[in-house]
């Protein structure tokens, strides 16, 4: 069987996250109910990103191994999007290595928070924005977030969860902090794998400097304090998408 990516696209508002579960709506339990409806027996996904409850994805990576030979790429894409529900898209379809695992082997993954710095909501945006009505100084947040580049122990900035025992140093390529029109402000982050919560509890952590809460250098002791009962409460999930991987 040949395997293949599926570069796919969804709406988080409504799923318990990503990864399946007993019971639940996941992203990947749709996907695989949908394989199923296709091939007429359960064919079992990985993916790039273990995405939580509420958060999005543009460019989320799907591994599967194809079971007809005889299906084309766009035969796939076409009869997976006439099985998916609405709020979950395959943008395209792309061949891969036999046993490529996205967990271990993809090159890089950039995640984007978005952010409605406005005094007023937008209730029609409530699901995939954060909304944040405080001024935010975008310059003392860009100068934090460069103390969070490159190889460090994320310990403050994980879940805090006894039982994941991963490694938590991780390398963060570069964040970039762009106001965009209509008073959205993007974080965006670039690293090759992140620890469970790790994007939104940075973006916590900014929001504090930009509020003037903490100086820059507070992000720089709460890095190096490897506590993560120091770090600042985690952003909400609506306003986090998977943007892209890089295989």
């Amino acid at each position: 069987m040949k395997r293949v990516g599926a570069i796919v696209s969804y709406d988080g508002s409504n799923f318990y996250g990503y990864q399946g579960q007993p019971k639940v709506r996941t992203v990947q339990g749709v996907i695989e109910n949908a394989l199923e409806k296709i091939f007429k027996y359960r064919v079992y996904t990985h993916a790039a990103g273990r995405t939580d409850a509420g958060v999005h994805a543009c460019g989320q990576l799907v591994v599967f191994d194809c079971p007809n030979p005889r299906m084309t790429n766009t035969d796939i894409k076409n009869a997976l999007n006439a099985n998916l529900p609405s709020d979950v898209y395959v943008k395209k379809i792309i061949d891969l290595p036999d046993k490529y695992n996205p967990r271990a082997q993809v090159k890089k993954r950039i995640y984007h928070y978005y952010i409605l710095n406005t005094k007023n909501p937008d209730i029609f945006r409530r699901k995939h924005l954060w909304w944040f009505p405080y001024e935010l100084n975008i310059e003392m947040m860009r100068k934090a977030a460069k103390y969070l580049e490159g190889e460090h122990d994320f310990s403050a900035f994980r879940k805090s969860d006894p039982s994941d025992k991963r490694n938590p140093v991780r390398t963060i390529y570069r964040i970039r902090i762009i106001k965009m029109r209509g008073n959205i402000i993007l974080i965006r982050v670039e690293g090759k794998s992140f620890l469970r919560r790790m994007v939104r509890n940075i973006v916590g952590a900014l929001v504090k400097v930009g509020t003037g809460d903490w100086s820059p250098e507070k992000v720089k002791e709460v890095l190096e304090s490897r506590d993560r009962s120091k770090g600042a409460a985690s952003a909400p999930p609506q306003g986090l998408y998977l943007y892209s991987v890089y295989i």
